[in-house]
């Protein structure tokens, strides 16, 4: 019989069954992050897609955890689960998990990070140790003022630099009030990128 220790994904829960593709969602701090629990259920409804997220602390403000249907790792999952040498690194294991990853919403703060190589939290440590023979996807979404500041073009050709793949954000009338552009793209592009 098998501890949990001799099967791989048991500590951590990230079984790879044969056959299914797997779909890490990054969520960072942007009023977007509400539309977590639709684009779970969407991602979902695609066949043999398997899909578990990864989120910011600041992002769990936006969404209602009971309403995503996964497995939400955060911060506090990465250092509960390493309490001695032997035990699996959560950023590691997620990025050999899955087969692609998609931040969505990605804000302005997490942006930056990324774009620097900053890593000091569970999802920009798994961006950072991230296969690059394996797509990630990012949707950028941001106040439009921040959105047209000279810095964000830098830093959205940079991850472009990386081979990461930009969903471009749209225009319309964001939660703050403003309208222009630099919010997330709709979830059904989202998941139509990520189907193709």
């Amino acid at each position: 019989m098998q501890t949990d220790e001799q099967v791989p994904g048991s500590k951590t829960g990230l079984f790879k069954p044969s056959g299914t593709f797997c779909v890490l969602v990054g969520v960072t701090g942007s009023v977007a992050a509400l539309k977590l629990p639709q684009l779970v259920s969407q991602l979902l409804q695609l066949p043999q897609v398997d899909v578990r997220v990864v989120t910011t602390e600041h992002a769990q403000h936006f969404y209602d955890p009971s309403e995503v249907s996964v497995k939400i790792y955060s911060d506090n999952d990465e250092w509960e689960l390493w309490t001695q040498r032997s035990d699996p690194v959560l950023h590691i294991e997620l990025r050999r998990w899955a087969d692609l990853f998609v931040i969505a919403p990605l804000d302005a703060n997490t942006l930056g990070k990324v774009a620097s190589g900053i890593c000091d939290n569970l999802l920009t440590c798994v961006v950072r140790a991230w296969d690059t023979s394996r797509p990630l996807l990012f949707c950028p979404a941001m106040n439009t003022a921040m959105w047209k500041h000279p810095i964000t073009a830098q830093q959205v050709s940079r991850l472009k630099e990386f081979g990461y793949v930009e969903v471009p954000c749209i225009s319309k009338k964001l939660v703050c009030g403003d309208e222009g552009k630099g919010a997330m793209a709709e979830v059904s592009t989202i998941v139509s990128v990520v189907e193709h």
